[in-house]
């Protein structure tokens, strides 16, 4: 299957390096991050999981629970997770699938359906389509998805950019501009017509084109 922006993530029951899990009652009413590898022992990865490790307070602080995917067993997760933690200096601090049965893979788009055999005898580059990252909101709704190859390592600092994003356009009827962070201007949404606007921002808003209402962001 291939997801879109809007669909209910598909749920699923696997095991990880942190116990079996209920993907949908594991997020709860949290967020959450699932992002995918193509095998254990990669080098791009490792970069990966240890950065994840070391910036989990964030994700935290967000409400946003973190959740990796190899295509690997989980015994061979808890292998890697000691190479992680002996050069990237953090070990994964939280769970990480066992997709030996690419299950979760297929299930999500990022292998064909007709995979299937042992997946210790398949190579990073069988499974190099396995290099996704998966935003999903409290609604189980995907809300973001990106796709790497497997010689560039993903910028998770954007992961959390665009989240700060999400959470605010999903709590207030705004919009982000290029390049936005935290703090500064939004775009005022167009189901905000300009008589609500004025109540919501009293202080005014600079209009370059009608389209175009730039604001302060609002109070959260």
């Amino acid at each position: 299957m291939t997801l879109a922006l809007g669909d209910i993530a598909p749920d699923f029951q696997a095991q990880t390096t942190a116990g079996p899990i209920r993907f949908h009652e594991w997020i709860g009413d949290s967020w959450a991050v699932l992002f995918s590898h193509p095998k254990d022992f990669t080098p791009v990865c490792t970069t990966e999981l240890g950065y994840m490790a070391r910036i989990k307070p964030e994700f935290d602080q967000r409400n946003v629970k973190i959740i990796g995917l190899s295509v690997d067993p989980v015994d061979r997760h808890s292998k890697w997770a000691d190479d992680i933690r002996e050069t990237q200096g953090t070990a994964p601090n939280y769970p990480i699938i066992g997709d030996a049965d690419f299950n979760v893979a297929k299930l999500y788009g990022m292998l064909p359906a007709s995979t299937s055999g042992d997946p210790l005898q398949r190579t990073p580059a069988d499974n190099q389509t396995v290099r996704n990252v998966f935003v999903i909101g409290p609604d189980k709704k995907v809300k973001l998805i990106l796709v790497y190859p497997m010689s560039t390592g993903r910028n998770f600092d954007e992961v959390l950019r665009v989240i700060d994003s999400l959470q605010l356009t999903a709590k207030h009827r705004v919009s982000t501009p290029v390049n936005w962070k935290p703090g500064e201007d939004i775009i005022i949404g167009g189901a905000i017509s300009d008589d609500e606007a004025k109540t919501i921002w009293p202080n005014g808003w600079k209009a370059p084109k009608p389209y175009l209402r730039i604001a302060s962001p609002p109070k959260t």
